[in-house]
Formats: structure tokens, C-alpha cells, sequence
């Protein structure tokens, strides 16, 4: 008689923790020589963690969004590049997987194939976002793809790009999404990432030079520039994983804070320290808002309103709390060796995801004014 034994559950965030000092032990080097933490992402792919978002049955860790949410918060607390890559490629996985359990037809050969042959997905959402950018020109059998995409996190190490171009069409420009093999011919990674902060995530330029697509990549045709159900779908799942990168950069700001203010004690710095845990507060709380609307399930305008609120929110929030933690610490502060001073620089990158501050506003007035989002 065969017994079968329901595998335990990876605990995800616990993992992290456990091969958190290997990856911090390469973060300083990584971000002295803007180079692409590669030896990280490939730690945490050798530990499964590539498919942690692939439901269980289809061969990955079956992670729920909370749990995707508290991993990349704990890497964040040992490097904040490599938790901001492995982000990138962990929502553009959880989308197909929170797809697959209301429609798995369209997906569910994507999520077999992450957990079988190990993708790394690179997404260009952010750059493209609404309008999207490069050209497909139609040809026989598919698409000529020609343009530049930016801020492609992880993409040294990349499998498949998962990505969008603009066809010129009768009813106006219509953006395709598709998915690119990063080996594909006239795929080239351009070295161009030298930033202030996030300097080993591998944010480069892709250029596309002339890139043919097949029909079959094509996974969905909407209106340039308009708010399409998908981006309802990609808003609802990709901000709240991308920001607990920056929810996890406070909260070690700020345990490297207390611990250093220990030290020495004053009404002034108890204030200061009294300052970084609300902020700190309203960072998890605004986080926590925004999970709460991926277990609600129902994206639309009035969700991705929400979402977008709590995005700059927590950007607030969290930037707030390193300026608290550093001003907390004193002049120990100013010193690398404190590791304050990079996650003042990572955290930083909070400001430029879409929507920006006075986009998002934007957006939140028109859905209280009662007026179209795509005004």
C-alpha cells in the first residue's frame, strides 16, 4: 500500500533568513561596483525560491501574496537590490498564479514552464506602463519588434522578458503584451544602470532590434494609454510586493537605529525615536491596506485607486522612517560601516515607480470626483 504524504508547507520567510547572510555578506561589494547581485539571485533560484509564487500544483511553493509580502521584506533587511530584483521577477510570477486559480488556461503553461526549466522573468512594466513603448510592425507570422526598454530589473540573468510594444492600428495605437526570450536574436542588454541607490539590482536598458515575435507570444491587444483590465490586475498584485522592499529597508533602518541611540538617552532622541515607529507604523499599515486588497480579489479602479494610495503612502512613510533612523543613530550614521547610509540611498528608489506622487493624486481625485480614470 502506498502512503502519500502532503509535503509541509515552505516557510519562505524563515528560508530567507536562513541564507540572509550570504546574501549580505556580497551586498557591499555588489554596491561599491554597481555590480548585479548574481550570486544572490542564484542562491535564492537554487532554493526554489524562483517558483515560490507557482501553485503547488503545478510544481511550485504555492506562496500566498502575505507570504511573498514577509520574504521579500526579510531579504530586503540583508540587501535591498537583491530583494528589489527578486521582487520584479516574484510579481510578474504571482500574477499568472493569482490568474491561474480563476482562468488557469491562459497561464498555466507559463507557471509550469518557471518551475520546470527554473525562468527568471524580467518585466519592463514599469517604463511601459499604461501607454507602453517600442514598435511591432506586423510581418508574416507575427511582429518586428524595435525600441529600448528601461529599468529591467535582474535581466543579466534573465530567461524571458515579459514586456510590451505599441502596433500602429486603424483604431489608434494598441499596446500587444508578449513575452521575449532574453537569447532571442536582436535581444542586446545594454550596461547602463549606475544610480544613486538599488545599484546591484541590474536595472539595464534593453534594446530590441528588430526582434521577431510570434502571433502565438501575443497574450493580450488593448488601447494605448487607457486603463485595461489587465492593469487593473497587474496594479492590484505587482505594487504591494514591489513596496514590501521598501517596508523591509525601514524596518532594518530602524533596528539599527534603536540599537545604536541605546546607547545614549534624551528627551530629544526618545522624540526622534518616537517619530521613526509611527512613520514605521504607517508604512506596515499602508502595506498591510494593500494586501488587503489582493485577498479581496477584485481588481478595477476602485481597487487599483487603493492600491496607488497606499503605494505613496508607503514611499512616504518609509523614506521618512531612514531620515528618522539616521538622525536617531547621530553621527554613527554617516559611517558605511553602519549599513545606514545604503538604505538611506535603496530607499529612495520608492519615489519612482509608477504612479509617481502627483500621477497617483491625480488618479485619486478623479475616482472621488467621479470622473473617468482615463481622463
Amino acid at each position: 500500500m502506498t502512503i502519500n504524504v502532503k509535503a509541509e508547507p515552505m516557510d519562505w520567510t524563515a528560508r530567507a533568513h536562513e541564507l540572509g547572510p550570504q546574501i549580505a555578506a556580497r551586498a557591499e561589494a555588489a554596491d561599491a561596483n554597481d555590480a548585479f547581485v548574481s550570486e544572490s539571485m542564484k542562491l535564492l533560484k537554487d532554493a526554489g525560491f524562483h517558483a515560490a509564487a507557482v501553485p503547488a500544483e503545478l510544481g511550485g511553493g504555492g506562496a500566498t501574496p502575505a507570504e511573498l509580502s514577509r520574504m521579500l521584506r526579510a531579504l530586503a533587511g540583508y540587501c535591498g537590490s537583491t530583494a528589489l530584483a527578486f521582487a520584479m521577477h516574484t510579481h510578474a510570477v504571482a500574477l499568472p498564479a493569482w490568474r491561474w486559480h480563476r482562468t488557469p488556461e491562459p497561464v498555466e503553461g507559463l507557471l509550469k514552464r518557471v518551475a520546470a526549466e527554473k525562468l527568471t522573468l524580467v518585466s519592463s512594466g514599469g517604463s511601459d506602463w499604461l501607454d507602453g513603448s517600442c514598435d511591432a510592425v506586423p510581418v508574416e507570422g507575427g511582429f518586428r519588434v524595435r525600441g529600448r526598454k528601461i529599468f529591467a530589473s535582474g535581466s543579466p540573468l534573465g530567461d524571458l522578458l515579459v514586456t510590451m510594444a505599441v502596433q500602429q492600428t486603424p483604431e489608434g495605437p494598441t499596446v500587444l503584451h508578449l513575452a521575449i526570450p532574453l537569447k532571442a536574436p536582436g535581444v542586446t542588454i545594454l550596461d547602463t544602470w549606475r544610480t544613486l541607490g538599488m545599484r546591484g539590482t541590474g536595472s539595464h536598458d534593453i534594446e530590441l532590434a528588430d526582434v521577431f515575435v510570434p502571433d502565438a507570444a501575443v497574450t493580450v491587444r488593448r488601447p494605448s494609454g487607457k486603463w485595461h483590465p489587465l492593469m487593473h490586475m497587474v496594479t492590484m498584485i505587482a505594487f504591494p510586493l514591489i513596496y514590501s522592499v521598501y517596508v523591509g529597508l525601514a524596518e532594518t533602518a530602524r533596528d539599527k537605529a534603536v540599537a545604536m541611540a541605546a546607547r545614549k538617552t534624551s528627551d530629544d532622541l526618545t522624540q526622534i525615536v518616537g517619530e521613526m515607529d509611527t512613520e514605521l507604523a504607517a508604512a506596515r499599515m499602508a502595506l498591510a491596506d494593500m494586501l488587503a486588497v489582493i485577498e479581496a480579489g477584485a481588481p478595477g479602479e476602485a481597487a487599483s485607486n487603493r492600491v496607488m494610495m497606499g503605494r505613496t503612502l508607503v514611499a512616504r512613510s518609509a523614506i521618512r522612517t531612514v531620515e528618522k533612523a539616521i538622525e536617531a543613530a547621530g553621527g554613527g550614521a554617516f559611517y558605511r560601516k553602519a549599513g545606514l547610509e545604503r538604505i538611506w540611498r535603496d530607499v529612495q528608489a520608492a519615489r519612482y515607480h509608477p504612479l509617481q506622487e502627483k500621477s497617483q493624486a491625480r488618479l485619486a481625485g478623479r475616482v472621488a470626483l467621479g470622473l473617468p480614470v482615463d481622463g
